[in-house]
């Protein structure tokens, strides 16, 4: 068997090298902000608007399966990211580097989606069903030990560059923190370039999906048609209705979150340095998150989806409380944050999983289940992309107890669309 067709050799660096990407765009690049001297609202707007690509890579993803082979797709990416990530690291060396930054931020960000689209038409198609099933635990673990990587290790690098390396004020934002920064894009450039000579060697082409389209008018006219039908779905509208608010109470919280543990205590923050924040949040969180996960999937796996949604609800949207007693108290103990960080993410990891499953079991099915779940995650992120653009302008109007509040009333529709989501589909039996 060639190393090629050995999916332990390229599923988990596949995914590994997608995380690195997708985090270090929407939620690394918050901090980066904040680091650099931005306010809250450009932070949170800039940030959030990032993820456009990723919310839209539906609507593309047909004309990447038209030419040449998936893996050159990998290859091409990988590298485009790569050379890109070393351009952004040369750009802040510029006087006026936000424009040309945030430029190069909205191409990467396609490029990313692409490499993506690309990644998981090599899994699908290369792999059968069997080996799909028996490395999907593997690809999400890879997936979130590159998000581990970059909001744990590389977040508390470059705190300990700038105080340590440079000399610098860890409490100061400003222009002082680009040195750092321009480390970890070079790091994350040559990582990107290796994972995409590693991919040349050992990753397989992956094959042409059934139906794949021939020409740009097919393909157009396959997405009309999946389009068309998604809305011709019994109950469609609530359903759509659930995409969105399900999560939405996530999504103006999370990134003033971040912010929040960020920002100094006279503006009502934590003033945790990088290296905590990577500890607390990058580290803690992200092991309670997967954690979670697994509790959100056995609960459902035992009572089945319907009779776990509204405590799957309960999960996502009433722990938000932490932030606000957080914000009130605004402890300085580093295990009292440490515990409210895991508690939010735990539940939150917990309740997502039926969120989820919802998707996958009662809005996709039909003729165009991948592209109709896609467009349900596209949903998804398009709350999450709109909530977070306004987030930083509210919080700034509100501070942060106040926007806290806010956080909390905005669990109301997901509330309200839980309890009227439909089930058109009957659920497996539970397992």
């Amino acid at each position: 068997m060639t190393s090629s067709n050995r999916p332990m050799f390229w599923v988990p660096s596949g995914y590994f090298t997608m995380a690195l990407t997708y985090n270090m765009l929407t939620a690394a690049a918050v901090i980066m902000f904040s680091n650099l001297g931005m306010d809250n609202a450009r932070a949170a707007e800039y940030a959030s608007a990032l993820g456009l690509a990723y919310t839209i890579k539906p609507l593309f993803a047909a004309f990447v399966e038209m030419y040449r082979t998936k893996k050159f797709f990998v290859l091409v990416t990988q590298v485009l990211l790569g050379l890109g990530m070393m351009g952004v690291a040369l750009c802040l060396e510029l006087p006026d580097y936000v424009p040309v930054m945030m430029g190069l931020f909205w191409v990467l960000s396609f490029i990313g989606s692409t490499q993506d689209i690309a990644t998981d038409g090599v899994y699908v198609t290369a792999l059968d069903s069997k080996s799909q099933a028996r490395f999907c635990g593997i690809q999400g673990l890879s997936w979130n030990v590159g998000k581990l990587a970059v909001m744990s290790v590389l977040l508390a690098l470059t705190g300990v560059l700038h105080q340590y390396v440079f000399k610098q004020d860890p409490a100061v934002s400003g222009p002082t923190w680009a040195r750092s920064w321009q480390v970890i894009f070079v790091i994350l450039g040559v990582v990107m370039l290796a994972m995409a000579a590693w991919h040349a060697r050992v990753m397989p082409d992956g094959a042409r999906a059934e139906h794949t389209p021939s020409t740009p008018g097919q393909a157009l006219a396959t997405l009309a048609d999946a389009f068309v039908s998604f809305f011709q779905k019994q109950g469609i509208w609530l359903m759509i209705g659930f995409a969105l608010l399900f999560r939405i109470s996530f999504g103006f919280l999370n990134v003033p979150s971040l912010l929040f543990m960020k920002d100094t205590l006279p503006n009502g923050g934590l003033a945790l340095s990088n290296q905590a924040f990577g500890l607390i949040y990058g580290t803690f969180g992200i092991v309670a998150l997967l954690v979670g996960s697994l509790v959100g999937a056995a609960i459902v796996a035992r009572r089945g989806l319907q009779k776990s949604l509204f405590i799957l609800c309960c999960c996502v949207n009433i722990p938000n409380i932490t932030f606000l007693l957080m914000a009130i108290y605004q402890p300085q103990n580093i295990l009292l944050i440490s515990a409210g960080v895991v508690l939010e993410q735990f539940f939150f990891g917990t309740g997502s999983v039926g969120f989820m499953i919802y998707l996958m079991q009662q809005l996709a099915p039909g003729k165009y289940s991948t592209s109709h779940y896609a467009f349900a995650t596209g949903l998804m992120g398009l709350c999450m992309m709109l909530t977070g653009m306004v987030s930083g302008h509210l919080q700034q109007q509100m501070g942060y107890t106040g926007y806290f509040i806010f956080v909390m009333l905005a669990t109301i529709p997901s509330f309200l669309i839980c309890w009227f989501a439909p089930f058109p589909h009957p659920e497996p039996d539970a397992a």
